[in-house]
Order: structure tokens, then C-alpha cells, then sequence
């Protein structure tokens, strides 16, 4: 079989010399990588319609983690809590995940990920966990713990298809975000929570394979569960080239 291309989403940084640029932490590229997949990196800067050529031939996506989502698209306003903005990169996910669901495209949803996908489906999201949610604990471990830190573990509902992925009803996760979903979106289903009750895994039953997680397990590959999570993703873009092919 030819490579499985999975798509990648970036995101916009300042280079050394004060140069915009886009890239994506190598630990996605990596964890795609083992897990059979040839990571195609997105562009923020190309309209989706402009990419069409190039979501004809991907086997999945993965929609990283990254900086807040513009409370506006989830009708919120602005507070002190919410930086790193980036309304490009909004415009462009959102319109990047309505053709995924269009075409049934397998997608994996990580830390920003997931709640880009809960916004997308109608969902909203705390501006800052910690200070709004009654009983939250610290989620927002890095840059003063290692980003493979495994901050607490999270609870998994048995039956789900994440439970049959990694194998296990509870596992321990890193924790590097801030924001984290408040209301689910109505076509989502909440699959694991931290111990405060956050939630920290979603599925989309209507989709083939569609799965969101609030940590990251690209930093967690040493442990044979996060690995399985992506074979499991890469396994479903595998099925849906041979129904496309």
C-alpha cells in the first residue's frame, strides 16, 4: 500500500531573526510517523478551496494543539484570560473540519484540537479552566514541568471505542492547557474526565473515526497506550483508502 497521507494543522510563530512563521512541533510528525501515516503539513495562510486538491488525496487529520480559540466562535466575549489568539488560524480549522466531516475523513483532535472540534459542533469552552470551573485543579503543567510530565490520570467511560484503543478504563496524561471544554456540543459524546470532572476525551459517533483528546500523547510515545491511539487513527485512514480507492 502507498503511504497514508495525514493531514496536519500548524501553527503561526515568531523565528529567531523575528520572521512569521508556520510549524508543528516534530512529536506530532514523529508519533504519525511510527504509527504508519506520512504527516502533509497545512498551510494557515491557503483559503480551504485553494487545498482541494490536497484533501482529495488525505487519509486523515490531525488538528494540533496550539493557542486560544477566539471566544467570538462560541460567543463569548473577550476577558483577560484568553491570548495567543489567532483568527486566521480559526477561520481556517473550522472551515478545514466542516470538509472533513463532509467527507467522513478520519480526525484525531488534540488539546486545542478538541476543543476546536466542540466549537465546531456547537460547543463552548471555559476561557481559563481553572479560574471558572468550581473545584478545577492546575491543567496547565508546562513550561515548569516537562511536557511528558504525567500530571493526573483521567477516568475513561468503559464502553467507548478510546477504552477499546488503549486498552485500559484509566490511564495518566501530561497536561499543558488553560481552556477546556464547558458546554458539549450535542453531537458530541464525553468519553474520560480528569479527576475535577473536566472532560478529556470526546468521540463523534456519526463519524467513522472521529476522536479528540485534551492532552497530548505525541509527547507520551514511550507508553504503549498513546501509541496505540495513533495506530488505532492510522489504521482507520488505512480503511477509508481502500472504500475511496
Amino acid at each position: 500500500m502507498s503511504a497514508l497521507f495525514i493531514g496536519v494543522t500548524l501553527s503561526r510563530v515568531k523565528g529567531r531573526y523575528g520572521l512569521e512563521m508556520q510549524g508543528v512541533a516534530e512529536a506530532y510528525l514523529n508519533a504519525i510517523r511510527q504509527a504508519g501515516g506520512l504527516p502533509v503539513l497545512l498551510p494557515l495562510n491557503a483559503d480551504v478551496e485553494d487545498l482541494q486538491p490536497l484533501l482529495d488525496i488525505l487519509d486523515g487529520v490531525v488538528f494540533t494543539g496550539g493557542g486560544d480559540i477566539h471566544p467570538s466562535r462560541y460567543h463569548t466575549g473577550m476577558d483577560g484570560w484568553v491570548n495567543t489568539v489567532d483568527e486566521g488560524r480559526d477561520d481556517m480549522e473550522l472551515a478545514l473540519f466542516e470538509r472533513v466531516l463532509q467527507r467522513d475523513v478520519p480526525f484525531l483532535g488534540i488539546c486545542r484540537g478538541i476543543q476546536l472540534v466542540n466549537v465546531a459542533l456547537g460547543g463552548t469552552l471555559y476561557t481559563d479552566v481553572q479560574a471558572q470551573k468550581t473545584g478545577a485543579h492546575k491543567h496547565d503543567f508546562y513550561p515548569l514541568w516537562p511536557r511528558p510530565y504525567l500530571a493526573h490520570v483521567v477516568d475513561i467511560t468503559p464502553d467507548s471505542r478510546l477504552a477499546e484503543i488503549l486498552g485500559e478504563n484509566q490511564v495518566w496524561v501530561n497536561s499543558l492547557h488553560h481552556q477546556a471544554i464547558h458546554q458539549l456540543a450535542p453531537t458530541l459524546q464525553a468519553v474520560a474526565y480528569s479527576p475535577d470532572g473536566v472532560v478529556e476525551a470526546v468521540e463523534l459517533p456519526q463519524a467513522s473515526f472521529g476522536l479528540a483528546v485534551q492532552w497530548h500523547p505525541e509527547w507520551l510515545q514511550e507508553h504503549a497506550s498513546m501509541r496505540a491511539l495513533f495506530k488505532a487513527f492510522i489504521r482507520a485512514a488505512s480503511k477509508r483508502r481502500q472504500v475511496v480507492d
